[in-house]
């Protein structure tokens, strides 16, 4: 293994390689050297498509012969959410350290034979929530621990977007087989009501859903909320998490945190690399609306999961989140068939 960049493939031409692709490459501690897809020559389109003249890559029109090429080193895992757990697995099995597009399955106990896995074979494996390697977030947490808005009570998360014709692929399948929202979308707006209510970088862990949604006639959820019953604080007030997902409204990706002081929130938390992050907040008769850096978050998540292989670190994102996720999930969509 090199010790100085990490040799990724990509399994999969998925349409998250427009902003995945290039930031492997411009990773500085990562190299691209193979993409694959069963589709032929949908593997070689998408690297012209989204790194023209870039030279070394491999492209291959099976699955099966990336995960078994020797100069791969790591694979990062972008399809089909009910096909995460078996492709990982085979990844896994063939030594490969892999990054697993959110969710990280679509069953609880799969995350238990993806570690278990993981562990005989010495390999490092995470969940992709690229959004949690941005700066903004940082700054987020910055500002709870400093105590401005006091104890988190309530927190709100937003995210949808108009579903375009080219992507109903999503919603053409029930729940039970990894179609919805809530297996798009839903993973981060839980993800981020989890974090917003943890400590020290660890989430917590609802007690109760109660949800409400849309299906079509797929039995797929293209709409979503519901409120998160996160137990009651230390001095007995409640702690609710609201979530709101659709594919039926225009883009928007935020959360908000309320404590007993004031409130803080994120604009946008899927930030693209030219987007200027904003985070705004109220608290004792003041208020500010802070403007970050640009930041580009894939890259960063990149740049940390290469760290984590080539230095043995840990990384943020840890197989008990993963499992605090998926067991939230399964308990918002059980909600939602009653």
């Amino acid at each position: 293994m090199s010790k100085q960049r990490l040799k990724w493939g990509i399994l999969g031409a998925a349409r998250v390689n427009e902003r995945l692709l290039p930031a492997i490459i411009a990773a500085n501690n990562a190299q691209l050297v193979a993409i694959a897809s069963r589709r032929a020559g949908a593997a070689q389109s998408t690297l012209d498509k989204y790194a023209p003249g870039y030279n070394g890559v491999t492209c291959y029109d099976d699955l099966e012969a990336l995960i078994a090429d020797e100069q791969v080193e790591a694979v990062y895992c972008p399809m089909a959410n009910e096909e995460h757990a078996e492709w990982a697995l085979k990844a896994i099995q063939a030594g490969k350290h892999v990054l697993i597009e959110k969710p990280m399955t679509t069953h609880l106990a799969d995350i238990d034979t993806i570690e278990s896995a993981a562990k005989t074979k010495g390999v490092t494996v995470m969940e992709g929530f690229m959004y949690r390697f941005h700066p903004q977030h940082a700054k987020v947490a910055e500002l709870i621990a400093s105590g401005l808005i006091g104890d988190v009570l309530s927190c709100r998360a937003s995210f949808s977007f108009l579903m375009a014709p080219a992507r109903m692929y999503r919603i053409s399948r029930d729940m039970a087989h990894g179609g919805g929202a809530m297996w798009d979308i839903g993973p981060y707006a839980i993800h981020a009501l989890r974090w917003c209510f943890g400590k020290d970088n660890v989430p917590a862990e609802p007690e109760h859903v109660v949800a409400y949604g849309k299906l079509n006639s797929h039995g797929a959820d293209v709409v979503a909320s519901g409120v998160f019953d996160f137990g009651a604080d230390a001095q007995g007030r409640a702690r609710f998490g609201h979530f709101d997902v659709s594919f039926e409204r225009g883009r928007k990706a935020e959360y908000e945190i309320i404590g007993d002081k004031g409130w803080i929130k994120c604009h946008n938390m899927w930030a693209y690399p030219g987007d200027a992050p904003v985070i705004s907040w109220e608290a004792a008769g003041q208020s500010e609306t802070i403007v970050l850096p640009t930041a580009n978050h894939f890259n960063l998540e990149i740049e940390h999961f290469s760290d984590c292989v080539l230095y043995g670190k840990a990384p943020l994102l840890t197989f008990d989140d993963a499992r605090g996720n998926c067991k939230a999930i399964e308990a918002v969509i059980a909600a939602l068939k009653r």
